[in-house]
């Protein structure tokens, strides 16, 4: 059975009303006014994308990394004013403004806020922990009920309760389970005998999610390593599956990000035209050679491989003992070979992990520190699109910074615990 071909409709009426529901999911009033317009029968216009005004403030001493020259500044300066950097260096070359708010950084390392490229942030609670984990830019790794969206929104519009985030939407995966109730142009897909695996229901996946506003489209083509009663090994789509995923998100200019673990399902979800691969853990030269080859992403989330080996349930700890030094070999083998590599927690459930301990295990991989680092900075942006907006702090680029104690080209570890946070120019 297919799906009728009917397009999803105009996403100027419908995107009001998803982002309202989303943030009654997600815990916030992000769409509080279109909630009451819709049910008022009112229109009213999309939440606005516009950048949003920040906050004013001036970093002052410190150590000043810039992760794209490798540049160490001691006793630095950064000034920040509307959220956005107008100037950083050392005290000698920088102006501080008459006036200025100053935030004290002496005797503390001043490094760009980091970017977590594979988050799952639901609630506005979740949204908030990440910012003060030092995450102030991220990607979403799919939600069920597009409350990635709302979370989106609500960091325009109050930038230090969430970051910079990435929307992808609900999952492009064979069962959708409850998320067929995620939007009514969904629930069609539910009386599919074999799930969402011909090529209407794929496309209709994706078009929803791109009527409801989303950035990227996520997909899989394996099993779950996170479930003890799946396979991740077993494939779930082939080849031409994905290849009509990557070409409905093409279609509106939109990348696509696809959960992976086998050789021959990473082969196909990279050669099909992916933007980024997830977890990837058996991933294999021939892959890496390609990756390199088109510029694909690897974003191997050794953070969550190495959560399963703490898991009380046997078969996942397992997974996670044998599952991790593999990877690990995979990421210092990308590295090695040039595969543009993106630190991703793949934080779920209600826990955030700090983008710090993603940082630390692919120095733990083989990276040296300052490529570690990149992977979390300017890495991470590149993919995520935000190259002149976050990743450093340089004149344009967002206000967004970490502060820590200690050395992270020494020990990353320490960004693990940031004492002080910067969002658009706001110290939290």
């Amino acid at each position: 059975m297919c799906v009728e071909a009917t397009p999803p409709p105009s996403a100027r009426v419908t995107r009001r009303g998803v982002l309202a529901g989303a943030a009654a999911l997600a815990g916030t009033m992000a769409g509080a006014g279109p909630a009451a317009a819709a049910a008022a029968g009112e229109t009213r216009p999309a939440p606005s994308t516009s950048r949003p005004h920040g906050g004013s403030l001036v970093i002052r001493g410190g150590t000043l990394l810039d992760p794209a020259t490798g540049e160490v500044t001691e006793n630095a300066v950064v000034v920040i004013a509307d959220g956005t950097v107008r100037a950083a260096g050392h005290r000698d070359d920088v102006a501080v403004p008459h006036g200025a708010e100053i935030l004290d950084a002496h005797g503390r390392w001043i490094l760009p806020g980091l970017v977590d490229a594979h988050i799952h942030l639901s609630t506005a609670a979740e949204a908030r922990d990440a910012v003060r984990k030092g995450a102030t830019s991220a990607r979403s790794g799919s939600t069920s009920f597009y409350q990635d969206i709302a979370v989106r929104e609500l960091a325009r519009h109050s930038p230090a309760l969430a970051p910079r985030l990435t929307a992808a939407g609900v999952f492009v995966t064979p069962d959708l389970g409850d998320t067929v109730l995620a939007d009514p142009d969904l629930t069609p897909l539910a009386r599919l005998k074999d799930g969402v695996r011909s090529a209407e229901a794929l496309r209709r996946v994706v078009e929803v999610n791109l009527a409801r506003g989303a950035d990227v489209i996520k997909t899989r083509v394996n099993e779950r390593a996170g479930l003890p009663e799946q396979d991740p090994l077993t494939q779930v789509y082939s080849h031409d599956q994905l290849a009509e995923i990557v070409a409905a998100a093409r279609r509106r200019g939109k990348g696509v990000l696809c959960h992976s673990y086998s050789e021959r399902g990473c082969h196909d979800a990279v050669t099909a035209g992916i933007r980024s691969l997830e977890h990837g853990a058996f991933v294999g030269e021939r892959t890496l050679h390609e990756m390199r080859r088109r510029g694909t992403y690897f974003t191997p989330t050794l953070t969550a491989i190495a959560g399963l080996a703490e898991s009380t349930n046997p078969v996942l700890a397992e997974r996670g003992r044998a599952y991790l030094p593999v990877l690990k070999r995979a990421v210092l083998a990308a590295h090695e070979l040039g595969v543009p590599l993106a630190a991703g927690t793949d934080s779920s459930g209600g826990t955030v992990r700090p983008i710090g301990g993603e940082v630390e295990l692919m120095r733990a991989a083989g990276l040296p520190a300052l490529d570690a680092i990149r992977t979390a900075t300017t890495g991470a942006a590149r993919l995520l699109g935000l190259d002149r907006t976050a990743g450093r702090l340089a004149r344009g680029f967002a206000g967004d910074a970490i502060l820590v104690d200690g050395d992270p080209l020494a020990d990353v570890s320490v960004l693990k615990r940031p004492v002080r946070i910067v969002r658009a120019g706001y110290a939290l």
